[in-house]
C-alpha cells in the first residue's frame, strides 16, 4: 500500500493535487482528522489491493487537532505502515492573491489575534513549521500553473513507488528572489549573458541558438565539468542520508537564459544516468 500525507499552507494548492493524484489512482480523502489517519491506513492494508493508493490531507483547517498528526505518523511507524509527507507551499504575497482571487476566508483570520491575512499566514507557517520538517517532499506551487503542478505530482507519483530520491533541477532569476527552497543553489551570473545579444535577448534556454551561445566558452564547458563533479559526488551522500528529494537550483539575471541552459543541462544528464529527475524554470516567463 502507498499513503501519501499531504499538508501544507492554505492556499498553496492541495486541492489541485488531490485532483492530480486522483487522476492517478490514488483514493483521497480531504481534511480527514489526523487520529483517524492511522485507522484509515488499516483499513487500507486490510484491503487486499482495493486501497492500494492511498492520500490524505491533513491541514490547518483542524483548528488545535492538526498537533495530532505526529501521534498518528508515531503510530504509523510502530506499525510498519511506510508513508510519505508531501509539504506544498508558496511564498506569501501569492498566497495572499490567491486569497484575494477566491475571495475564500484563511482558516485563521480572525483567530489567536490574526486581523489580517498577512498575520494568518506567518501564523500558519509557524504552526505548520514541525510538519515542513519531518516532510519527504516539498513544492512550492508559487509560480506553478494547474499543469505544471499535475506534472509534477504525476513524475513523484505515477511512477512505480520508490523509496529512491527525485531530483529536481531548477532555474530562477535572482532579480525575482533566490529559489527559497533548494537544497543547492549555483549562481551562473559569472557566465557572459546572451541577453545583451539581440537576436538572443527574447529567447530562452530552451532554444538551441541560446544553449549554443551559453556553451560555446570554455568557462561555461569547465563550470560544467566542475558542476557536475561535484553534484555526482554528493547525490550519493543525500541518498545515504535517507533524503527523498534532492533540488539543485540554477540562478541567472533574468532566470530565462544561462540558467534554464544549465537546469536542461544536469536534467538530461542525471536522467540519462539512470536517476528519477524532473526539471522546470521559475521565472522563464516573465519580461
Amino acid at each position: 500500500m502507498e499513503l501519501v500525507i499531504i499538508t501544507g499552507l492554505s492556499g498553496s494548492g492541495k486541492s489541485r493535487t488531490i485532483n492530480a493524484l486522483e487522476d492517478i489512482g490514488f483514493f483521497c480523502v480531504d481534511n480527514l482528522p489526523p487520529k483517524l489517519i492511522f485507522k484509515f491506513a488499516k483499513i487500507g492494508k486490510a484491503s487486499k489491493g482495493n486501497l492500494d493508493r492511498i492520500a490524505v490531507v491533513n491541514d490547518i483547517r483542524g483548528g488545535r487537532m492538526f498537533s495530532d498528526i505526529f501521534g498518528a505518523l508515531k503510530l504509523l511507524k510502530q506499525d510498519n505502515i511506510k508513508y510519505k509527507v508531501l509539504f506544498l507551499d508558496a511564498n506569501d504575497e501569492i498566497l495572499k492573491r490567491r486569497f484575494k482571487e477566491t475571495r475564500r476566508k484563511h482558516p485563521l483570520l480572525g483567530v489567536s489575534g490574526c486581523a489580517t491575512v498577512m498575520e494568518a499566514i506567518k501564523k500558519e507557517r509557524e504552526i505548520l513549521l514541525p510538519a515542513r520538517e519531518l516532510a519527504d517532499f516539498i513544492i512550492d506551487t508559487s509560480q506553478f500553473s494547474n499543469a505544471q503542478l499535475k506534472e509534477c505530482i504525476s513524475k513523484l507519483f505515477l511512477e512505480e513507488y520508490s523509496d529512491g530520491m527525485i531530483i529536481n533541477c531548477t532555474s530562477f532569476g535572482f532579480k525575482y528572489g533566490e529559489s527559497a527552497y533548494a537544497d543547492l543553489v549555483f549562481d551562473v551570473r559569472c557566465l557572459p549573458n546572451p541577453y545583451y545579444i539581440e537576436e538572443l535577448k527574447h529567447k530562452t534556454g530552451l532554444d538551441k541558438e541560446v544553449r549554443d551561445y551559453v556553451m560555446s566558452f570554455n568557462e561555461t564547458k569547465q563550470l560544467m565539468g566542475k558542476l557536475e563533479d561535484l553534484i555526482y559526488f554528493l547525490i550519493p551522500l543525500y541518498m545515504k542520508e535517507g533524503k527523498s528529494q534532492l533540488t539543485i537550483a540554477f540562478g541567472c539575471t533574468g532566470g530565462m537564459h544561462r540558467s534554464v541552459t544549465f537546469a536542461e543541462y544536469f536534467y538530461e544528464k542525471l536522467k540519462h544516468s539512470g536517476n528519477r529527475v524532473s526539471v522546470n524554470h521559475r521565472d522563464i516567463d516573465k519580461k
